[in-house]
């Protein structure tokens, strides 16, 4: 007596079926977990006579033999526990239908006979999708992230009972139709309750519009200034005027966001806002571990990245950052799995001028020059080629903190954020891409330079040694702002404005 149930293992962006093979023989009755399984796996048994006696379900009193195939693949999720046992319900002639071939099964057992949410279910089902799947028995506190996957059919179990009652046809269990994926409402969701606003930044009118640019088009920001200015008020007044996740983004960013915490049944409707300490480990920002997980680089994908003091973070965490600021993946490689997680964010960084912070203020610097070098040599020449825009952040006049000066809100600046997104949205044909992600060949189709723009960056790539990398970044920043101010091509004045916010020389 045989039967095979299918499972799916996800790695990445990429799936393997698994066929959970159950085999019931004469012998002393036992179970048998093979397939290069780990402990979590084989600790399925225990589960699996719990889950079976508190759901007054017969357990057969033979050998049976479970085989998850392929076999020389690791199996390292208790996902499987719900096709074991269903397996081994069918083997043991307990049903009176099988599964069809187009139908997968997903879950954790508990030892009541519940069936527990599993971790990165999200993933599972679109590579599931990918395979050729389109039927899936999953944990019901799995339904509400399970149901932004679209064109796919969701049955919800609570509890091995409900299995075998549905597959005697006794009670039928209740199947989901995705169709275009339902985003429903979350429980909680970061960002929620951000109540930063620009009307609050007193000033700091170039670094507001800096940011606006930055939101339009994805681009990557350094604030570089004395403390106290509002850098830190700055950045995490962004989100405010980020427009909101597409179904598509939703999607990819609760995915992450399962995979690296507990959260079954919360939807991300926000756009993530990620600040980690810069005394964070490598692996925690990066990603990584035993069982690799994305770290704050992939949790920030679609949203921000905030590095408060980016020369204070170390050596290896700002050298990782060249990967996903140029190709927005980050692929983690350790001795047991190599892993690609999306790493799709807006990077904005704050940096002081010097060790005290007060180089080239109005406040007396106590720096020595060497002392100023060496830290703003923390930053490497690949990673200051790769951030889009340097913004200098001014002094703030005391006198004007406590005045009601007219200070442009969030909301007003979104709006041209949105149009602009619009625009780009009608040039890339998607809403995922923006200016910052146009290659070489998109910006020689579409890029829309006048003759008058591309002489000037022409003269300022001679004169300033500008790299060819940021010369390409200006070109793009230039396209963003003319798509803010709703010009088909890129003049002369928006490429003026966009070679402003190079990198500048440090000088003494």
């Amino acid at each position: 007596m045989s039967a095979t149930v299918q499972s799916v293992i996800e790695s990445g962006s990429t799936g393997v079926v698994i066929d959970v093979e159950c085999h019931l023989s004469n012998g002393l009755p036992s179970i048998i977990i093979v397939g290069l399984a780990n402990k979590a796996v084989d600790e399925a048994k225990e589960r699996l006579r719990g889950a079976f006696t508190n759901a007054e379900l017969k357990l057969p009193k033979k050998r049976i033999t479970v085989n998850l195939a392929p076999a020389d693949i690791p199996k390292d999720s208790t996902s499987f526990d719900l096709a074991i046992a269903t397996a081994i319900l069918i083997a043991g002639s307990q049903t009176s239908q099988a599964l069809g071939d187009n139908t997968l099964m997903i879950g954790e057992l508990a030892l009541n006979g519940s069936v527990r949410p599993v971790r990165g279910i999200i993933g599972k089902l679109l590579a599931g999708r990918e395979l050729g799947f389109d039927i899936f028995y999953i944990p019901y506190g799995n339904a509400r992230q399970a149901l932004l996957v679209p064109n796919i059919t969701i049955i919800p179990v609570q509890n091995i009972r409900d299995i075998y009652l549905h597959l005697n046809n006794t009670v039928s269990l209740k199947s989901i139709a995705t169709n275009n994926g339902t985003t429903g409402r979350a429980k909680s969701s970061p960002g929620d309750s951000n109540s930063s606003d620009f009307k609050y930044v007193v000033g700091q009118h170039r670094a507001k519009r800096a940011l606006e640019i930055a939101a339009a088009g994805s681009h990557n920001v350094l604030l570089n200034g004395p403390p106290g200015t509002g850098k830190s008020m700055l950045a995490k007044a962004l989100p405010t005027i980020l427009p909101a996740l597409s179904p598509e983004e939703m999607l990819e960013v609760t995915h992450l966001h399962s995979l690296a915490s507990k959260q079954y049944d919360v939807i991300i409707h926000s756009r993530p806002f990620r600040s980690p300490h810069h005394s964070a480990s490598d692996i925690s920002i990066i990603g990584g571990g035993q069982y690799p997980r994305p770290g704050e680089i992939s949790l920030a994908h679609r949203g921000i990245l905030f590095l408060d003091e980016l020369p204070e973070f170390g050596r290896a965490t700002i050298e990782a950052l060249r990967q996903p600021l140029e190709d927005k993946i980050i692929s983690v490689a350790r001795a047991r799995d190599s892993l690609i997680f999306p790493a799709h964010f807006i990077l904005v960084a704050t940096a002081n001028p010097c060790p005290c912070g007060y180089y080239g203020t109005s406040h007396e610097c106590s720096c020595m020059p060497h002392q100023i070098t060496n830290y703003q040599r923390k930053l490497s020449g690949p990673i200051i080629d790769r951030i889009d825009m340097y913004v200098d952040v001014d002094e703030v006049v005391h006198a004007k903190l406590l005045t009601s000066d007219d200070q442009e809100s969030s909301a007003e600046i979104a709006d041209r954020v949105v149009l602009a997104r619009a625009r780009q949205t009608e040039r890339f044909q998607t809403t995922t891409k923006t200016n910052s992600d146009m290659t070489n060949q998109d910006i020689k189709k579409i890029g829309l330079l006048s003759s008058e723009a591309q002489e000037l960056l022409n003269q300022a790539a001679s004169r300033l040694q500008i790299s060819a990398r940021h010369y390409m970044k200006s070109i793009k920043v230039a396209r963003t702002i003319a798509d803010l101010e709703s010009s088909e091509f890129i003049t002369s004045a928006h490429m003026a404005e966009a070679l402003q916010y190079r990198k500048r020389t440090v000088t003494f």
